[in-house]
């Protein structure tokens, strides 16, 4: 029995302080991780650099936001989360069902 797919819509904050990647690098590095959790990207959009808010750390006061469209299984957004949990490049993640 195949599983349904569904679609959902990711918003990370990228976090390249100290690091020499491009953002456009780091969105390929979250896409790779995407495709081990076995998730299919649709569509990606770079909002750009916004400043937060809330701000936590005073050397930390805005970050590159993107948005990411992808498919995948109902258990691929809590497998994703626990692998980017470790990943340094992403300061913050939020996913919905589109």
């Amino acid at each position: 029995m195949n599983p349904t797919k569904r679609n959902y819509r990711a918003t990370f904050i990228l976090d390249n302080r100290g690091r020499e990647e491009t953002v456009d690098q780091l969105v390929e590095g979250v896409k790779k991780v995407i495709a081990e959790v076995k998730g299919e990207v649709t569509a990606v959009e770079n909002v750009g650099r916004k400043d937060f808010v809330r701000v936590t750390d005073k050397k930390f006061t805005g970050a590159n936001y993107v948005h990411v469209s992808f498919s995948g299984a109902p258990e691929t957004p809590a497998t994703l989360l626990e692998k980017l949990r470790l990943n340094g490049t992403v300061y913050r993640t939020f996913i919905q069902s589109a």
